[in-house]
This record gives C-alpha cells, structure tokens and sequence, in this order.
C-alpha cells in the first residue's frame, strides 16, 4: 500500500496481497447455509433478517473466485458456494433469469424484480468462475449470457435496465451505472468466449456514454436517462443521496469508467485512439471536482452540473476505484502524475478507510471523514476494495480471472 503504483516492486506486491487477504478474512463471514451471502455489518456479522441481495452473493462469488486463484485458504470452497448459490437459489426457475434479492432464508425471493446491474454482476462472477474452472461455472456463464442476449441488451447493445419478475413490463428509465458494469462484464465473457462480440458490444456502450453523452457535458458524466436515452438531469432532485441513483454527477463513476477504458483500449483489436484521450479526462474531471474540494482529503459523493459538491459523504468504493484507475493510466502512460495520484489515494485509504480493529474498510465517512451510515450501513462488499489491491499488480488485459489462470487440479 505504498510507493510505486501498478506493483512495479515485491515489497509492493505484498503489501497489496497481504491486504487483499485481510478483506477476504472479513468477508468470508458472510457465508450462509445452505445459500447465499449475508449483508456483514461493521465487525463482521450477517445483519439478522436482512434480505440477501443478489449483487452481494455475485461480487462475493467473484472476489473469492480471485482469491481462489491467487491460493487463498478457503477461498475455493467459497467461490464453489456462491456458483452453487447463483445457480439455485437465486435464480429464478419459472422465469429465468436472478432475482433482485432473497428472503433471509435464502428460500424465496425477497424482490422479484431483474435488473441489468445485477444480471452484470452475475455474468462478471460466471465469466471469472469459467476461466478459473470453478465447477458449475460455465453452466452459469451459458445461462445468464442468454439472458443479457435476450433480455438486456437491445438491438442498439444499449443496456435495458429493468424487468418485472415474468420480463412482461421493462422499466422506462435507462441508466449509467448498469451499463458502466455491464462494460466491466462483458470485458471478461469477451476473455473467456470465442466471440469477440462481448468486446464489441462493451466498446459500444463506452463509445455512447462516455465518447458521446460524457464528452459533450464536458465529463460530468450524466447518471440517469429517459427509455430513448436523453438525459434527465434533475433526475432524484428529492433524493441526492440515494446509494445507487443520487442526484448529479458521481466522481468515482468516473474514475471507474477512466479504468475501464485503459482495460478496453488492451482488449479490443484495433482500438479507437478516444479510449485513451477519454481515459484521461475523465480522470482529471473527476480529481478536479471531486477531491478535496470542500476544504478536507477524499472525494464527494455527487456534484452538481457546474461541478460543486452535493452530497460531500466519502464513500470507500470511489477511493479505491481512484486507486485503480491511477494504476492503470501510470502502467500505459509511465507518467509519475498518477503514480503520485496513487500514493496520495492509499495514504488516505490507510489512514481514514482501512479498519484494522474490526476488519475490512469503512465503506462511508462523513464530511470530517469520520465513519458514517447515512448511506451504507455495515460493511457489506469488498468488491471495489479487494479490486483495489489486486488490479495494479495485473496487466490491462485480460480481466482479471483470465489473467491470473485456471485453478490447480
């Protein structure tokens, strides 16, 4: 967690290892028989009678996929349970495709509801499950490919956001965010598939939300969109700190989108020389509007459309997405500006995130970034965390399951 970014060095290397076994230990506590993943708390614990939400068992089957593979003790057994998981308990065996949540316990769902972001979760766990061998996971890598096919992604490739349980009725609103991980999805089925259209269909969708609709609002990258994709701009005026559809422009969306266009840039064969310019406006877009503008270290969580604080929580997935994207532009670019970017975001990320008295990182401070729960309470994903110590010690390309390989016999 220290010094040269994108693990140009062993001591480096194992610092960020020994931290991304520290976040599976916490997060190995949410394990539930005989399915799913609990929502932890800030020690550890599966809330009692909450539901288990989808995205949850998806991201904790990926992560511990990946600690499978980097020979994390258990960590196999766990990636074997959540595909299992995935596979039965959450998905839906009238209407196919995976419910929103679960029951408590794990027997039924809890909100019937399909959406494009969960289904992307899902896909991204499928895709890394297959390239790691984890069994079960091509059988759900060839069923929720179907249902993106089918379901989720129209004939432009644009991402439909959500379904009723029997997929009779779809949402009108079309959003940024389920198709900014829909990108980081098909990044890995474009690795583990023959078809290199998962690849085409990712850049597809950058090239519309970042190269047309971010670059013509000067990078402010607007959120949420009407069924015909225009933009709606006061869209949760009422509401600005929802978790998942605030009102305005989100700082660690873009940082997150900065990274994923250095990783399609490596991906796709004959890549478009935008994906790098965009990389990096996006990127400092998101530093100049969003880190330490009100006066203290750490980034907002919204700003507005000129670029001034909304909500100023700190929530933990933006500094570790800022982690990430810094190490990917220093590995293509060399350029010590993110290097020193990297540093400064792990010093933070030490001082104000990482909880060494009950594990994992706070997933939210307020404004004096003291830890929080306004918007997130517990600790309940170490999806962004654990990405932020494995990805700088990877390549671009290919993602990070197909990178590091299958699992030992």
């Amino acid at each position: 967690m220290t010094g040269r970014p994108a693990g140009t060095g062993r001591e480096d290397e194992a610092i960020l290892a020994a931290e991304g076994r520290r976040l599976l230990g916490f997060a190995a506590g949410s394990v539930l028989e005989p399915a799913g993943f609990g929502w932890l708390d800030e020690r550890g614990t599966p809330v009692p009678g909450s539901p288990l939400p989808t995205w949850i068992a998806a991201r904790m089957t990926y992560v511990f996929t990946l600690g499978a593979q980097l020979g994390v003790p258990g960590a196999r057994e766990t990636a074997e349970h959540g595909v299992r998981s995935l596979l039965t308990a959450y998905r839906d065996p009238v209407h196919d495709g995976w419910f929103e949540s679960l029951r408590p316990d794990a027997a039924a769902a809890a909100d019937a509801r399909k959406t494009a972001y969960t289904h992307a979760f899902v896909a991204l766990a499928a895709g890394s499950a297959t390239a790691a061998g984890v069994p079960g996971g091509r059988d759900l890598l060839d069923g929720v490919a179907g249902v993106l096919r089918t379901r989720f992604l129209d004939a432009r490739g644009r991402v439909v956001e959500e379904y009723d349980e029997a997929f009779t009725a779809s949402e009108s609103y079309r959003g940024a965010n389920a198709s900014m991980h829909m990108v980081e999805a098909l990044l890995v089925l474009g690795d583990v598939e023959p078809d290199a259209e998962w690849h085409r269909l990712a850049l597809g969708l950058a090239e519309h939300l970042v190269h047309g609709v971010a670059r013509a609002h000067g990078y402010l990258l607007p959120e949420h969109f009407s069924a015909q994709w225009q933009p709606l701009p006061d869209y949760n005026a009422d509401h600005r700190d929802d978790p998942f559809r605030p009102y305005g422009c989100t700082p660690g969306h873009l940082l997150e989108w900065s990274r994923l266009l250095v990783q399609l840039e490596a991906s796709v064969a004959g890549a478009p020389g935008w994906l790098l310019e965009d990389a990096r406006a996006l990127f400092d877009t998101a530093v100049r509007v969003g880190w330490q503008v009100d006066g203290r270290p750490g980034f907002v969580y919204t700003v507005d459309w000129e670029g001034r604080p909304v909500v100023r929580t700190r929530m933990h997935w933006v500094v570790a997405e800022a982690i990430a994207a810094a190490a990917a532009l220093h590995r293509r670019t060399g350029e010590p500006g993110f290097g020193r970017w990297y540093d400064e975001w792990w010093r933070f990320a030490r001082e104000h995130l990482v909880d060494l008295e009950h594990g994992s990182w706070h997933h939210e401070l307020d404004p004096a970034n003291r830890p929080a729960a306004t918007v997130w309470r517990g600790k309940p994903d170490v999806y962004h965390a654990f990405q932020a110590t494995l990805l700088p010690r990877l390549p671009a390309a290919p993602a990070a399951a197909a990178a590091l390989g299958p699992l030992p016999d």
